[in-house]
This record gives C-alpha cells, sequence and structure tokens, in this order.
C-alpha cells in the first residue's frame, strides 16, 4: 500500500507538471496571437529599413516603425514578467533590438561620415591638440636651426644628416650652377607619365616616413620626437648649403611650394604620436589603457590629417613644383595653400552663437 501510494504522488505531480507546461504554451500561443501581427508588420519595415535605409520608408511607415517598435517594447516586457517560452522572447529580444538600431541608430552614408569628418571632426581634433601640436612643429624648428648652425660651423655634418640617395650630388662639394640646376635646371620638360610616376614615389616615401613618426609616438613620445628632429636636421642642412652659395631666395622658394604642407604634416603626425604617448607618460585619473583609448581618436584624426596633407604635397611637389619655375609663384603657391589649412583647422567645426545659445 504504501508503494502505490508513492506512485500515485508522483504520477499526480507529473500530470500537475504537464498541465502547468501545456497552460505556458497556451498562454504564449494567445499572448502570440493577439499581438503577432503587429510585429510581423514591424518585422517587414525594419527588414526594408535595414537595406535602404529609413529614406526608402514613406511619412506613414516611419511613424508605424516608431510605434511597433515601442509595442514590440512593451510586448517583450510583458512577456518577460509572466515567464513565457524562451522561443518568444529570443524573437522579440532580436526583433527590439534590430527596431533600435534602425530608430535610434545615426544613419550615416559614407559620405556623410567622410563630409563630417573633414568639416567637424578633423579641425576640432587640431584645436584640442595645442601641446601635442607645439611638440611637433617645436621638433621639427630646432632641428632645422641645429642643422643649419652645424652646418655654418663645420660642412662636413651635411654627410653626417644626409642620406647619399636623398643627396643625389646636391653636396657642399657642388657648384653654384649646378645647385642652381637642380631647383629649375629642364623639370618642366617632364611628360605627364614620369610626373606622375614622380608624384606616386614621393607619396610612398613621405608616407613611410610619417606612419613612423606617428606609430612610434606611444613609446612615451620620444622617438617620434628625435625622428622629427632629424628631418629637421636635414632640412636645415640643406637650406644651410644652398644658401652658402648664393641661392637662399631660390632654396625657399623651391622648398615652400611643397614643404609647408609636407613638413606640416610630419610635425602633425609627430603631435598624433605625442598624443599617444603622453596618454601613457600622463594618465592622469584614468588608467593607461583607458587614457590611451581616449586619447586614440584625436590621434587618428591627426594621423588622418598627415595622410591628407601628404596626398596634395605629393601632388605639388611631383606636378607643380616640377612645371613652376619661377619662384615668386612658388612661393605664393606654397604659402597659399599653407593659409588655406591655417584657416580650414582654425575655423572649421565651428558651432555658431545661435547654435551655442540654444544648447544653453
Amino acid at each position: 500500500m504504501m508503494d502505490i501510494g508513492i506512485d500515485g504522488r508522483i504520477d499526480r505531480g507529473a500530470t500537475a507538471n504537464a498541465g502547468a507546461v501545456q497552460n505556458d504554451m497556451l498562454r504564449s500561443a494567445r499572448f502570440r496571437v493577439e499581438r503577432e501581427a503587429h510585429w510581423r508588420q514591424l518585422d517587414i519595415l525594419v527588414t526594408r529599413a535595414e537595406r535602404g535605409g529609413t529614406a526608402a520608408l514613406g511619412y506613414d511607415e516611419v511613424r508605424n516603425l516608431a510605434s511597433g517598435y515601442r509595442q514590440a517594447m512593451n510586448s517583450l516586457s510583458v512577456a518577460r514578467d509572466i515567464s513565457l517560452d524562451r522561443a518568444l522572447i529570443a524573437y522579440l529580444e532580436s526583433l527590439c533590438a534590430r527596431a533600435y538600431l534602425v530608430v535610434y541608430a545615426p544613419q550615416e552614408s559614407l559620405g556623410g561620415l567622410t563630409t563630417r569628418l573633414l568639416t567637424r571632426g578633423i579641425p576640432q581634433a587640431v584645436r584640442r591638440s595645442a601641446l601635442p601640436l607645439f611638440i611637433g612643429f617645436l621638433a621639427l624648428i630646432l632641428g632645422a636651426a641645429a642643422g643649419y648652425r652645424l652646418y655654418e660651423n663645420d660642412p662636413s655634418w651635411f654627410y653626417t644628416f644626409v642620406p647619399p640617395e636623398m643627396a643625389d650630388q646636391r653636396t657642399p662639394d657642388a657648384s653654384a650652377d649646378y645647385l642652381r640646376s637642380t631647383i629649375y635646371g629642364d623639370e618642366g620638360q617632364h611628360d605627364s607619365d614620369q610626373l606622375a610616376a614622380f608624384s606616386a614615389f614621393l607619396f610612398s616615401h613621405n608616407t613611410s616616413i610619417v606612419v613612423l613618426i606617428f606609430t612610434l609616438g606611444v613609446f612615451v613620445s620620444v622617438p617620434s620626437f628625435i625622428l622629427t628632429f632629424y628631418n629637421g636636421l636635414i632640412l636645415g642642412a640643406f637650406f644651410a648649403m644652398f644658401a652658402r652659395k648664393g641661392l637662399g631666395y631660390d632654396v625657399f622658394a623651391w622648398l615652400s611650394i611643397h614643404g609647408v604642407t609636407e613638413l606640416a604634416a610630419i610635425a602633425i603626425a609627430c603631435a598624433g604620436g605625442a598624443r599617444l604617448g603622453l596618454a601613457v607618460l600622463l594618465p592622469g585619473a584614468r588608467t593607461r589603457k583607458e587614457a590611451l583609448r581616449h586619447q586614440a581618436h584625436d590621434a587618428v584624426k591627426l594621423a588622418i590629417l598627415a595622410a591628407l596633407m601628404l596626398v596634395v604635397a605629393a601632388f605639388i611637389e611631383g606636378f607643380l613644383r616640377q612645371l613652376i619655375q619661377d619662384p615668386t609663384s612658388r612661393l605664393i603657391i606654397g604659402w597659399g595653400v599653407g593659409l588655406f589649412w591655417i584657416a580650414w583647422l582654425t575655423l572649421g567645426g565651428r558651432e555658431s552663437k545661435a547654435s551655442r545659445e540654444a544648447v544653453r
């Protein structure tokens, strides 16, 4: 009789459990039948928006999308509260997540992102990088001054600073006539294919330098500073060599047409590396990992700016410098482009007074 009682209780318990499961299934089915039409409509609208963006939807469809998202969120909340079956909850979670991305996530094309980066992101990052930019330009200027002074004291320093492949017979032993020919000469006689190849070579060479300067900045900024300083040494020694031969104005114009942009790009790459290095050296209240992640946003924008400037510099050096022989014209183009960079980076992305008052 004892076994029968136990078996009886077990049978009754199993029957109760089966009844509870069946009841939950009935509730889920009834819950689904009452709301499924709205979910299906939302699913269709979300799918269309995922494929073509919200711009592909009409006014009424966009309104239905927003209201359908709110209804789906309400359904999900109820389903969780009354513990409906997991498959239904998983379906609603997926649908709500997709609808959230369509309704609230920024819907911006690649062109829109690029426009925002150029009109706001890069100029604002530059204005937030006063100290790193000071470091970058200081390294370049100090290097140029040191290279010039050392050459004036002893021209043999030229062979220490300038690699032979870069000098290309432009050495302190060369005559003034030969050095003048490298500034003017027959550079204007190159055909378009030669100019294009030369421009591509210059861009590749300068890009490798900028990438190296930027990436080395994470090591407490010192390698970036040294490499930028070294580029300044080369510049100073070159200028001093031409100036001693009475070609100071000519070489200044020759360097200005592309150098204003190219040298600024090197200094800006150093500034981007300096931001990373300062994050490691002076993380503040953040951990070094958090500080590095925070500084990387602006550092990457500075690197993009440097790359963009190198594209322009390579075009100017590969084409315009070869085609334009007049030193005054070279100066006007070089420093005119420099003024364009300054105007863009200082004025771009600034909010109007009315916009600031509206935010307040």
